[in-house]
């Protein structure tokens, strides 16, 4: 008969030096910190309802005093609510489903964009051009379907072209040229604009609900008779994509060599690496991606908007960022940038449930961002 052997000395070493190193990957920190923040929300939404509705009950008791109500009628007022039960409430509705839905529909836009911008980052450059390049891909969408009379796939594809060529022709004009990414990119935000206002007649391009087909449902709440997809069909692009693009950095030779020109240039050409290819090539994949965050924009808003994703460029640059990416080049990670994107929306839809006012988000973004280049200028110092 067979034994179970009990657990050696050696196995829960090295369980311990497992651990050990899961805890020290920095896409786990972030795990946790966007566990942490959604948390603190769960709790802050709470609160905030139970101090309106508190602050509520007491403008209708003074109300009723005012009139001459005696104080046992007036406890009785309909417009009193319990403030610890709504604040509850208020909380659990945060914890729930639908929430946790609207959070992975909005982090779908900025993060299938944040893939390319991670390809570019660790590349050693940035692309400030993708949110026209979004606006630019919906709006090719809206044009083909409404007025060329094209299907609904042969549209998608022609936005993402549309995209992905404007990303080749930055990296063609960077190598070409050798002037930095931040220039060309800069010109090509205010040229891909202006082209999608052209194309749009500075107006938005609403399409007919009959042309819109499957397109519509991308990013639609999921319906109770498909429940079992848990997430709209644009979220499990994303996952897709994403588990995608960190397979490619990983296991190909293309993912090596983005790696090696963002962290020296030089020496990956010394070494043989077509650097000026390489360039070209993550500036087209990041074109391509903004194309088909592009499409998430047009099923989420049905409408091709030239004026749309203005300064979300910011947000996906962000994204990567809080996610590990360094500005510098050579460091980056697709699972750290998801959850970079997933940290912001949960902050953005915490901010609004709250009510706090746009400024206030806004600062917060921007202090969470200076605090990641903070965060990585001084762990490059200590590995120095």
């Amino acid at each position: 008969m067979s034994s179970t052997q009990p657990p050696t000395t050696k196995d829960a070493g090295a369980m311990i030096s497992l651990l050990r190193a899961i805890y020290r990957q920095p896409s786990f920190k972030l795990a946790i910190a966007l566990v942490a923040i959604f948390l603190f929300f769960v709790v802050a939404v709470g609160v905030h309802e139970t101090v309106n509705i508190h602050s509520s009950n007491r403008k209708v008791l003074s109300k009723l005093q005012a009139e001459g109500v005696p104080p046992a009628e007036a406890q009785k007022d309909p417009r009193l609510l319990d403030p610890w039960s709504e604040g509850y409430w208020a909380s659990v509705r945060f914890l729930g489903r639908p929430n946790l839905e609207q959070i992975a529909r909005h982090t779908t836009i900025v993060g299938i964009a944040a893939l390319g911008m991670t390809l570019v980052i660790i590349a050693g450059g940035i692309d400030l051009s993708v949110g026209s390049l979004i606006a630019l891909s919906s709006v090719a969408i809206a044009w083909l379907l409404q007025y060329a009379g094209a299907e609904p796939w042969a549209a998608v594809l022609g936005g993402i072209a549309a995209a992905a060529f404007c990303g080749l022709i930055s990296g063609l004009l960077i190598t070409s040229l050798r002037v930095v990414p931040f220039i060309v990119t800069l010109g090509m935000l205010l040229i891909v604009r202006g082209a999608a206002k052209g194309i749009a007649r500075n107006q938005k391009i609403d399409v007919e609900m009959d042309r819109l087909a499957w397109l519509d449902d991308l990013l639609a709440s999921v319906p109770k008779d498909r429940s079992w997809m848990l997430v709209p069909l644009g979220v499990w692009l994303l996952i897709i994509m994403a588990v995608t693009v960190a397979l490619m950095l990983r296991y190909t030779r293309l993912g090596r060599h983005i790696f090696a020109v963002g962290s020296n240039e030089e020496t990956a050409r010394l070494c043989g690496v077509a650097v000026d290819r390489v360039k070209v090539a993550v500036f087209a994949l990041c074109g391509a991606f903004a194309g088909l965050a592009g499409v998430m924009q047009f099923s989420y808003l049905s409408v091709g908007d030239p004026t749309g994703a203005m300064g979300l460029e910011l947000n996906v640059i962000a994204a990567v960022v809080i996610g590990g990416g360094s500005l510098s080049g050579g460091e980056g990670a697709i699972l750290g940038t998801i959850v970079g994107a997933l940290i912001m929306t949960v902050i953005d839809t915490g901010c609004g449930h709250m009510d706090l006012p746009n400024w206030v988000q806004e600062i917060i973004m921007g202090v969470i961002i200076i605090g990641a280049v903070a965060l990585d200028r001084l762990r490059h110092r200590r590995s120095v």
